[in-house]
C-alpha cells in the first residue's frame, strides 16, 4: 500500500497528516508513505524530524485582491501541476490525502484528475477554501466538527471523523500529568496556553489570575507564554512580586511534555485551533476559550463557538478580554464544580479519541 499525504503552511494541517500516516502504518505495516510539502512550509522542518520522507514543490496561494503577485501565482501553480504529476507517476500512489493548505490542493487536484482515490481531512469547524474548492473532486470528504458540514454540497461524500491526535494524549492520567509537572495533585491545575508565537493579549490579561494563585493558593497555575513572550511576561510577574517558578505557580516559555500538561489541567485557557480543541475535548477538559481574532476566515471563533454551544467551554472574544474579566471567568468555574462537572462531561461527548482509526477505515474502503 503506497499512500501520499499532503498538507502544509502551519502545523495545524501538518500534524494531522501525520498521524494519519501514523495510523496507516499500524493498520499496512509494509505501507510506504510520502509526504508532499513546500520548502518555505513547517513541513520542511518537521515532516523529516517525524521520520517521514518529503518532497517539495513549488506553490503559492492567491492573495484575496487582482494584484502581479497572483499573476506571479498562477504561472508557479501551473509548473506545480506538472512537478505533482510527476511525483504521481514515479511513487504510484494507491491514495492521497489532504489535510489542508494550497500544496494540498495542488496535490490532490492532480490525483484526482489522474483518476487517483482521493480524500481530504478538514480540521475546522469553517472549511478552508483549498478543501472547499477540492470537495467536487475528491472521493471523501473528512470532518473534524460537524457543522463544517454545512459549507459543503456533496453530503454523500461526508463523514465526521474528528481530529487525529498523538497517540499518547489520552494514555496519561491526571495523576501522571500532576506529578511529572511537581504539582499538588489534591488541588486544581490551571492552564494558560499563549501558543507556541505567544498570544500578547492573553498573557497581559492572566495577570489577575496570577495574582489571586499566589495571595489564595486555592489552585496552581501552569502558564505558558509563548517562546517571544517569555521575556516579557517574567518582567510583569517581577514587577508585581509574583513569583513565577514554585511548586504551585510556574511560568514556562514552552510545554514540551505537552500531553502531561493537558492530562494534568482542570481548566484550560487558551487560543481555538483545530489541534488543541480535539485534544482536549478528547480529555474531557473543560475551557476558556479566546479566538486569535486574525485566524484565516475567523476559523478560530467557528471553533470555540462549536464547544460553546455544546456547553464546553465558555467563550472570550479578545475584543472584550481584559484581566477582571478573565479572573471573573476563573474563580466562577473553580468556585462552581457542578458547572466544571457539566463541561466536563459535554467536552468529552464532542472528543474523538478513534479519529485516526475512522480515517484509516475511510482509507481502506477507497483502495
Amino acid at each position: 500500500m503506497r499512500a501520499i499525504l499532503t498538507g502544509g503552511g502551519t502545523g495545524g494541517h501538518i500534524y494531522p497528516a501525520i498521524s494519519i500516516a501514523r495510523g496507516i502504518l499500524e493498520k499496512y505495516k509494509d505501507a510506504e508513505i510520502l509526504f508532499v510539502g513546500t520548502e518555505k512550509g513547517m513541513e520542511n522542518s518537521i515532516v523529516p524530524k517525524e521520520g517521514f520522507p518529503l518532497r517539495t514543490i513549488k506553490v503559492r496561494g492567491f492573495l484575496r485582491k487582482l494584484t502581479f503577485q497572483n499573476v506571479v501565482a498562477i504561472k508557479e501553480n501551473m509548473v506545480s501541476f506538472l512537478e505533482c504529476r510527476k511525483i504521481i507517476k514515479e511513487f504510484k500512489p494507491d491514495i492521497v490525502i489532504g489535510t489542508g493548505g494550497y500544496v494540498s490542493g495542488t496535490m490532490v487536484m492532480t490525483a484526482a484528475l489522474m483518476g487517483i482515490p482521493t480524500m481530504i481531512h478538514e480540521q475546522n469547524a469553517f472549511p478552508g477554501v483549498t478543501n472547499r474548492i477540492l470537495s467536487r473532486y475528491v472521493d471523501k470528504i473528512a470532518l473534524t466538527f460537524p457543522e463544517a458540514s454545512r459549507y459543503f454540497r456533496y453530503k454523500d461524500k461526508i463523514m465526521v471523523t474528528g481530529n487525529p491526535l498523538r497517540g499518547e494524549i489520552t494514555k496519561i492520567t491526571k495523576l501522571e500529568g500532576m506529578r511529572a509537572l511537581g504539582f499538588d495533585e489534591n488541588k486544581p491545575l490551571l492552564l494558560i496556553v499563549g501558543g507556541s508565537r505567544g498570544a500578547k493579549k492573553i498573557n497581559e490579561s492572566s495577570m489577575l489570575v496570577a495574582e489571586e494563585c499566589e495571595k489564595k493558593r486555592e489552585f496552581q497555575l501552569l502558564h505558558m507564554t509563548g517562546e517571544s513572550q517569555y521575556k516579557d511576561v517574567i518582567e510583569q510577574y517581577e514587577k508585581k512580586n509574583i513569583p513565577h517558578d514554585t511548586s504551585y505557580l510556574k511560568v514556562i516559555p514552552y510545554i514540551h511534555n505537552a500531553p502531561y500538561a493537558y492530562a494534568a489541567a482542570d481548566l484550560l485557557i487558551s487560543r481555538c485551533g483545530a489541534g488543541l480543541i480535539s485534544e482536549i475535548t478528547a480529555l474531557g477538559k473543560p475551557s476558556i476559550l479566546i479566538p486569535y481574532p486574525y485566524a484565516t476566515d475567523n476559523h478560530q471563533e467557528y471553533n470555540a463557538r462549536a464547544l460553546e454551544k455544546s456547553n464546553a467551554a465558555i467563550v472570550i472574544l479578545e475584543s472584550e478580554l481584559n484581566e477582571k474579566v478573565l479572573l471573573d471567568k476563573v474563580k466562577y468555574l473553580l468556585a462552581n464544580k457542578e458547572k466544571m462537572r457539566e463541561m466536563t462531561n459535554n467536552s468529552k461527548k464532542m472528543g474523538k479519541p478513534e479519529a485516526t482509526s475512522a480515517i484509516v477505515k475511510i482509507i481502506e474502503g477507497l483502495l
